[in-house]
């Protein structure tokens, strides 16, 4: 068992020069504003060849969606042409298209994917 009571640490000194005239240039530090990243969406296109249940399987594996969401994005791509599957940011949706394009591939299935900036 302690006997003494700890101290508190003291506050550092600066030191004192001497001869300083005043004409010493004092440095403020400004806080940077850093915008957010910009981000990407993954769009998958429509094609006559791949199935409908292939890229409903792609979308809910890739792409974390539910069965009925992933159903709808499926639907929305084969009526307009075209459907966004997510907004990431530029790494992550280049990684997303490139496991869409490979699992295509390996399926043998023509089914394209890109990203693109949102604006």
């Amino acid at each position: 068992m302690a006997t003494k009571k700890p101290s508190l640490p003291t506050a550092p000194t600066t030191p004192v020069r001497e001869g300083d005239s005043g004409n010493s240039v004092v440095l403020e530090r400004r806080t940077q504003k850093v915008k957010p990243p910009k981000m990407y969406q993954v769009v998958m296109l429509n094609d006559d060849f791949t199935p409908m249940e292939f890229v409903v399987l792609v979308i809910q594996e890739f792409f974390s969606k539910d069965r009925e969401t992933a159903t709808q994005i499926m639907l929305k791509i084969h009526l307009d042409g075209k459907g966004v599957c997510g907004v990431y940011s530029r790494d992550v949706a280049a990684t997303k298209v490139d496991q869409v394009l490979e699992a295509a591939k390996q399926h043998g299935h023509p089914l394209q994917c890109v990203s693109e900036p949102v604006e």
